[in-house]
Parts: C-alpha cells; sequence; structure tokens
C-alpha cells in the first residue's frame, strides 16, 4: 500500500564541482526535481511511498526508473511518453550560492494531462503531495494536480503541498493564483519564507503564516532556511532552531525537509517532532553535492538528533 503519494516533475541534475587541480569545473551528473527528492527522501525515512509523472523513453527516463526502484519508490503509474524527453536542469555555484539553468520546455511531465491520474491510487493514499513546481510546467500539469486534489478530498485523503515557486515558469500573479487555490483545498501548506514573500508580499513570518492558515490548512509550516522553521496551526504556532551543518550544497535540502517531514506524520509523530526530524534531515542534506546522494537515511538522522 502507498502511504505517500508525490506528484511532479522529475530532472536529471548536472551539478558543478570544485575546480580540479588544472582549475577546470566538471559536472556531475545525478537526479533531482522537488517532489521526486521528496519522494525519496520519504522513502529513506521508511515511508511506503509512490510517484506520479512522465519520464521519456530516454536514458534520463531509464535513469529514473532505476533510481526509483533501488530507492523502493513505486513507479507503478509512472507514465513512460514515447514522444517527450526527460527534463535536465544544470547547477552552478558561485559567491552568492547555487544557480539553476532548466532545460524542462516540452518534457514529458509537462504533458502529463488529468486523464493520467491513477484516481483509485489516489483514494487509497493518506497523503498526496505536490507543488508549485508540479503545476507551473504546463496548464495540462496545472489541471492534472487539481483533479488528484479533488479526488483525494473526495476520498479524505490529507493534501500537503509546497508552494516552491519558480519565477522563470510563470509570472508571480498567475503562480499566486493557482498555488493558493491549490493551498486553500490543502490540509497541510508548506511554503519557503522566499517563496511566501514573492507570492503574498509579506515578508514577516507571522503574517505569513496567518495568511496560509487563513486560506484553510489545519498545519502551516514555514521553511526559512538558516533561520529555522515556524509551524503554526490555528491555535498555536512554534519556531524550530536549524540543526547545526557545514553546508557545501543547499540544493534539495527544502525536498529533504518535506518528504522527511510527511514520513515521520505518517508514522505517527506529533508535528513538532516531525518539523524537528525534517529540520536535522535537510540540514544534513547539505552536506554533500547534488540533490539526492547526499539525502540521509533515517538511522543517520537518528543518530544526529541524539548527538545533540
Amino acid at each position: 500500500m502507498i502511504e505517500l503519494l508525490c506528484m511532479g516533475e522529475p530532472m536529471l541534475e548536472l551539478n558543478q564541482q570544485p575546480p580540479g587541480s588544472a582549475g577546470e569545473r566538471l559536472f556531475l551528473a545525478g537526479h533531482g526535481g522537488d517532489t521526486s527528492n521528496a519522494a525519496i527522501a520519504a522513502a529513506r525515512q521508511g515511508a511506503k511511498v509512490g510517484y506520479l509523472t512522465a519520464v521519456g523513453r530516454d536514458a534520463g527516463g531509464a535513469s529514473f526508473m532505476e533510481l526509483w526502484a533501488t530507492e523502493g519508490v513505486d513507479t507503478r503509474h509512472v507514465v513512460q511518453d514515447k514522444v517527450n524527453p526527460t527534463a535536465v536542469y544544470l547547477v552552478h555555484h558561485g559567491p552568492k550560492g547555487h544557480e539553476f539553468q532548466y532545460y524542462r520546455q516540452g518534457s514529458a511531465a509537462s504533458a502529463y494531462a488529468p486523464t493520467h491520474v491513477p484516481d483509485e491510487a489516489v483514494r487509497s493514499a493518506k497523503i498526496l503531495y505536490a507543488s508549485g513546481i508540479s503545476q507551473g510546467i504546463s496548464n495540462s500539469a496545472a489541471d492534472a494536480v487539481f483533479h488528484a486534489i479533488d479526488v483525494a478530498r473526495g476520498a479524505g485523503v490529507r493534501v500537503a503541498y509546497d508552494t516552491n515557486y519558480r519565477p522563470r515558469l510563470w509570472p508571480a500573479a498567475r503562480a499566486s493564483a493557482v498555488i493558493h487555490a491549490a493551498i486553500s483545498q490543502s490540509s497541510i501548506a508548506l511554503p519557503g519564507l522566499d517563496d511566501a514573500t514573492a507570492l503574498t508580499g509579506l515578508s514577516d513570518p507571522d503574517a505569513i503564516v496567518d495568511f496560509y492558515l487563513h486560506l484553510g490548512p489545519a498545519l502551516v509550516v514555514l521553511k526559512m532556511g538558516g533561520a529555522g522553521t515556524l509551524l503554526a496551526t490555528p491555535t498555536e504556532r512554534l519556531r524550530i532552531a536549524p540543526f547545526p551543518c557545514q553546508p557545501v550544497d543547499a540544493t534539495g535540502a527544502g525536498d529533504t525537509f518535506c518528504g522527511s517531514f510527511l514520513a515521520r506524520l505518517i508514522a505517527g509523530d506529533a508535528p513538532p517532532d516531525a518539523a524537528r526530524y525534517a529540520a536535522c534531515a535537510a540540514a544534513l542534506s547539505t552536506t554533500g553535492y547534488g540533490a539526492v546522494p547526499p539525502i540521509p537515511r533515517a538511522e543517520t538522522v537518528l543518530a544526529a538528533l541524539a548527538s545533540v
């Protein structure tokens, strides 16, 4: 049985590495895509995870199918597209941190449509998880997410949603309308501070969580990077300090947080405990390069938590 069903866009990753002895800058091939990263993070914490997407019938798609199989992510509902390719992105590292360059137009995931959604799989999950990227890649993908949310709500399945706003995908006004419409139908909102500021015009964390609670979710978890996490319900809120670490690459840290948080909720943790666990997992994921390889497994997270 799939407990957590993640939905969105996987992307092959080429991540810039530190200069070699001759000054050359090589790129490490890997895997990315926010909800795919979150699915793997959740699986590494012990959750039973499935993924909804489309990949090309190409080397990239085959690589993802092999990755998910290795990680224990259920792929029975992944569409293998004969026409459209698997998307790619590059990660560059500079004085301002990591920067992304995307090649995703016309990808297989962007051709995903409501007719591809396996309604029965959605109904049988415990949590459906999607993001702003899941909807920003195309109109048909946006409609597919809304369809899945409608099916989930009709079956009493919790919906979790990460804002993950990418300006290159769509203008702020449209992104805000679509993302906030999805969050208004969600049980759990997982906005990032920078995303929320761009989408709402607000900068104060308490004002931001008030905004998202007003939309309807019972739980809002505001990810604030180095400033920690603000957990809020209509009756209480709690600030959780960031877990100490020495980061080298923050790619996928927010995805690791979301996947780990949802996995711990499914395991029965109270939201504050799940958020502390997820903060630790996210911090550990920044200590290596790439989106997927540094995602820690449960035993590593538990050992780190016990050491502080």
